[in-house]
């Protein structure tokens, strides 16, 4: 997606995944390099802030960073995971009124819901943890409901946050089937596999769905913007990013 990018601008750059074991590590590596920036994905989200120099206010008030830029050996965090959720959404559904239930309350939770409320979005949170859901519906001022008091909940639209269905677990479930009738939308941030088995058994129930892949292009999109200084060419980002998912699931 970011290199697709990248030669359509003819930018002499290119994205490359790192695998990191050991965090401060791997930022004192960005900082010896003099990368110009990284994207940071599960279980980092977080635990990057201390490591940093500076944060976006954005950042700083959701509490988790997906962006670093490097300024001349300043290492800044920026959070487009938010600003990718609400596009992704936005696509296929209002957000001012609607209510959205979130499964999931880690780093990606965080910034979707930043992003729902400050579109004016009314936002119930539920985790496995129950301190930790309490801990962010706290910091944001939203209601909290227990993973067993989930057939109590009203419907609007479903938000899978967590990681549960992705490969190679695609089979597993956030939420018991039988229960995704009452929403009208389903979205799930995993994009590996592109169509979950959480999508499957919401659109066999009639509920619209919207995949992972979308909030991906959207947050990479503001990422590409962050590094660049450029206006990205979102098409031809979207385009890589679904032919390169088609590719690796073997999709024709």
């Amino acid at each position: 997606m970011h290199n697709a990018a990248f030669r359509e601008l003819g930018l002499n750059a290119v994205y490359v995944a790192f695998p990191v074991k050991d965090l401060p590590a791997a930022v004192g590596g960005l900082r010896g390099l003099h990368l110009a920036g990284v994207s940071v994905t599960i279980p980092y989200k977080e635990e990057i802030i201390p490591l940093l120099d500076g944060l976006d206010p954005q950042a700083a008030r959701m509490g988790a960073v997906n962006t670093v830029i490097n300024r001349d050996g300043r290492l800044m965090g920026y959070n487009t995971d938010w600003l990718g959720a609400v596009a992704a959404l936005k696509t296929r559904t209002s957000i001012r009124g609607e209510n959205f239930l979130i499964l999931g309350a880690g780093g990606a939770s965080r910034a979707i819901v930043f992003g729902l409320l400050e579109e004016g979005g009314m936002v119930t949170l539920t985790d496995l943890d129950a301190d930790r859901a309490g801990n962010l519906g706290q910091q944001f001022g939203v209601e909290t409901l227990p993973l067993a008091d989930l057939d109590r909940y009203p419907g609007g639209v479903l938000i899978n946050a967590t990681p549960v269905g992705m490969e190679p677990c695609a089979e597993a479930i956030p939420i018991a089937p039988e229960l995704l009738s009452r929403f009208t939308l389903v979205m799930d941030i995993v994009y590996r596999p592109l169509t979950t088995r959480l999508l499957r058994e919401a659109a066999a129930r009639g509920c619209a769905t919207l995949d992972g892949l979308q909030m991906l292009i959207y947050q990479g999109a503001a990422q590409f913007e962050l590094w660049t200084g450029r206006a990205a060419p979102v098409e031809v980002m979207s385009r890589a990013a679904y032919a390169a998912l088609q590719d690796a699931e073997g999709v024709d």
